[in-house]
């Protein structure tokens, strides 16, 4: 993954909003506000309409799947000059209805894209946020998303993720390869090229590496690749099963399920893959850790009472308690970002995700259509990316925690599943 450049330069603000002391805006009737989005104007040189177009298209993406907006239609009165205060006129956001408003420009250098974004509360006549971005040209999506993240701060005091990639499987090359792509589908890149299985995915903590197991060998093992360089080692590749490998909060170990005595049991393994230590001691099959935001416990499947069930146990193995009693299928489990909660997949027919109080309370049904599996949390815990098969061919899709907006983010015809979504912000 090449790295980004981007200068940031936050203008002056007429008002100051920190994370501690944001602006909880409202509309008439607890409807929720209604957003604008000009179209992005040249600020200088000439004009690239497919560059204002992807902007616009691209905040509105976000926002919208944020949760927090309608995002409306542009005024025909709205002026095309000016996106700063005193340099058009409020008054037909006003009459339309608008709450707020996203005034935005830019200057296309051809290699390089200077982006101006403004954030106006209408009825008040107030500026509150303002930016400006310089980047390489190819940079403008992540330039966008990263205003949008801005305009979520700014009403919730909290980023959104809208910067994240997710990594998964496809089967773009005819086999299954991991891909990283930007959370909303775009800037595909093929990662893996080894011809064989590759699954289950999982970013460290800091977003620079990525752990996954391959077949490559024959045996299924566990690698970790460095994202930047694209060099990689293979960690854990004992006899049998080396799988579904995932982070601790702090980087410094890696659980999986592993079968080198015999049956799957859980261990956690550094993480260069020594100093492995072994966690469950159970004749059942146990896979899928799950680590807690603190690191003090894991989530895993076992089936140790005849039928795949979710536990909870402290990361020294003690302590196992059963945390799902509903259903007789359940796997794939994935601690929430806040601690409170564990997205899951039971089968009824197909997969369906629900989310779960980590006490065992409030099991919610999340998704009904097609199959859904490996549900993983956006880094600040408001989505869920997940793989379903409900257009066919699994596909990549993302959904707000409470199962509203659910959306398709991956294109073309291909398998894609086994998403998870990078703590990069």
């Amino acid at each position: 993954m090449k790295k980004l450049y981007i200068l940031i330069m936050l203008l002056c603000l007429p008002c100051s909003i920190m994370a501690d002391d944001y602006l909880e805006i409202t509309a008439p009737g607890n409807r929720q506000p209604q957003l604008a989005i000009a179209r992005p104007i040249p600020l200088s040189g000439s004009a690239n309409t497919e560059l204002a177009k992807a902007i616009a298209d691209i905040l509105a993406f976000d926002l919208t799947l944020s949760g927090k907006f309608t995002i409306m239609p542009s005024p025909p009165a709205e002026t095309k000059t000016g996106i700063r205060s005193g340099e058009f006129d409020l008054a037909p956001w006003q009459t339309a209805g608008a709450n707020l408003l996203v005034k935005s420009g830019y200057i296309d250098n051809g290699q390089t894209v200077t982006m101006e974004f403004r954030f106006f509360d209408v009825s008040r006549g107030k500026e509150l946020a303002v930016k400006r971005y310089t980047g390489k040209r190819a940079d403008h999506r992540k330039i966008a998303h990263m205003f949008s993240n801005d305009i979520l701060r700014s009403v919730t005091g909290e980023a959104g993720p809208f910067t994240g990639k997710t990594a998964f499987v496809s089967t773009a090359s005819g086999t299954k390869e991991i891909y990283l792509m930007d959370y909303d589908g775009y800037n595909v890149q093929r990662l893996t090229k080894n011809g064989s299985i590759n699954l289950n995915p999982d970013f460290s903590p800091s977003g620079k590496e990525l752990i996954y197991t391959s077949y490559k060998r024959r045996n299924p093992d566990l690698y970790r690749r460095e994202l930047l360089s694209g060099s990689e080692a293979r960690i854990s590749s004992h006899p049998g099963i080396n799988v579904t490998g995932a982070w601790s909060p702090d980087g410094s170990r890696i659980a999986l399920a592993m079968s080198k005595d015999g049956n799957s049991e859980i261990y956690t393994i550094s993480k260069d893959g020594k100093n492995p230590a072994r966690l469950t001691h159970n004749p059942a099959i146990d896979v899928s850790p799950a680590w807690s935001p603190d690191g003090s416990r894991i989530a895993f499947v076992s089936d140790r009472l005849g039928k795949p069930q979710i536990f909870i146990m402290n990361v020294d193995g003690s302590h196992v308690t059963r945390l799902t009693t509903s259903g007789a299928y359940n796997v794939s489990p994935r601690w929430s970002p806040k601690g409170n909660t564990i997205a899951y997949c039971r089968q009824e027919g197909g997969f369906q995700i629900h989310v779960i109080n980590v006490d065992g309370s409030n099991d919610i049904q999340l998704t009904n259509a097609g199959s859904n599996e490996h549900p993983r949390w956006s880094p600040d815990g408001r989505f869920i990316t997940f793989s379903s098969t409900r257009g066919g061919k699994e596909g990549i899709y993302v959904m707000r925690s409470d199962g509203t907006g659910q959306v398709r983010v991956s294109r073309g015809n291909n398998a894609d599943s086994h998403p998870t979504w990078s703590p990069w912000w």
